[in-house]
């Protein structure tokens, strides 16, 4: 496939730079996280996000997190951070935690599904964090599945369903953890889950205790 590469067990991150001008230029592209595999495009361009959304099949009530690659980026897209959701991101970030922050107007609407608040993930796969980093915008990245279905931990089966829907295909190997993020999100001062992942209910308390 002319539209694929394989990155599994390559430090060669130099040939992520391809696809991640697709996203930027609002392309779709699949790619592994240490989760699942995202389907994902430039997060702050309305029109690309909305060709992700009938990509997915995914209805416009369901808002899309942002995976960033750093701290600059996620300033960029979100405001207003409090100390505790400092804490928790500095506890937890790169890895499988998403955090609910306040958004920027930046964000277009169709990515929070007009809400005020945006999902924000910095990924631990490496992979992920340079295609970022190298595209230079945050990513708007669901899991790599039409809407319902379980979520793609396999590339081959993801291109099964996708076929030529999607512009590039990365190839980082299996899934890691294979399960979501853990959903975080701050009112008041205390910490809601709101979806749990790798990062279990306690470590979150542990946290909460700490603070």
């Amino acid at each position: 496939m002319e539209k694929y590469l394989n990155i599994n067990n390559s430090k060669d991150y130099q040939k992520l730079r391809y696809s991640a001008e697709i996203i930027k230029n609002g392309g779709i592209v699949v790619f592994p996280t240490e989760t699942v595999y995202g389907i994902g495009t430039n997060g702050l361009d309305k029109e690309a996000v909305e060709r992700l959304y009938k990509i997915k099949e995914r209805p416009l009530n369901k808002p899309i997190s942002l995976l960033v690659s750093d701290y600059e980026m996620i300033e960029k897209v979100a405001k207003d951070i409090s100390e505790i959701e400092y804490k928790i991101m500095k506890k937890f970030f790169p890895g499988p935690l998403t955090i609910i922050l306040n958004k920027k107007d930046i964000v277009p609407d169709i990515v929070t599904s007009r809400g005020s608040t945006v999902g924000i993930r910095m990924p631990e796969e490496e992979i992920t964090r340079k295609l970022i980093e190298y595209a230079g915008v945050p990513i708007a990245a669901p899991s790599a599945n039409i809407s319902g279905k379980p979520s793609g931990i396999d590339l081959q089966e993801i291109i099964k369903e996708f076929g030529d829907k999607v512009d590039y295909y990365i190839d980082g190997g299996k899934s890691k953890i294979g399960i979501g993020s853990t959903i975080v999100k701050v009112e008041n001062n205390t910490i809601k889950i709101l979806r749990e992942g790798s990062i279990s209910k306690k470590e979150i308390e542990d946290l909460i205790n700490d603070t």
